[in-house]
């Protein structure tokens, strides 16, 4: 029962991380005017054409970094190993923990996005939940 949960977790997470990573690199500016306005989307691209073009590069990395990592998480999917799963799974936990952290601790700060960090630090809560579930239920199984 574990290991089709641990596969239904790392999908739906791989399908996050490929979705956002795909979009970041080719739509960021819609999604900028999408969730910002678009005065706050133009001022998130930057003042100068050299500030825009790093800007761009930089999230197109970014953008890449997600897409590598959802890819790798769909690879994992497919590992049968309870204690793995279970390092992996922790490992998740304390990723999304600490994204939570740097967006209370950071983004908060910054004045063109300190609305926009409360919606994504429940994202990262949820995201984090959906690993301690899975933890919580091999734990159950484990010791049942």
């Amino acid at each position: 029962m574990s290991l089709s949960m641990f596969f239904v977790i790392c999908i739906l997470h791989s399908v996050i991380g490929i979705t956002s990573g795909s979009l970041i690199m080719f739509y960021l500016n819609e999604i900028y005017v999408f969730g910002h306005g678009v005065e706050t989307a133009q001022r998130l691209s930057g003042s100068t054409p050299h500030d825009q073009l790093l800007i761009q590069t930089s999230n197109s990395f970014v953008g890449l970094l997600l897409l590598i990592v959802g890819l790798l998480v769909f690879m994992v999917a497919f590992i049968d190993d309870e204690q793995f799963q279970s390092f992996f799974a922790k490992g998740c936990v304390l990723l999304h923990l600490s994204m939570a952290l740097w967006r209370v601790n950071f983004e908060r700060r910054l004045e063109d996005l300190a609305w926009d960090w409360p919606r994504q630090l429940v994202g990262d809560f949820l995201l984090a939940l959906s690993w301690l579930f899975f933890l919580l239920h091999t734990w159950k199984e484990k010791y049942d």
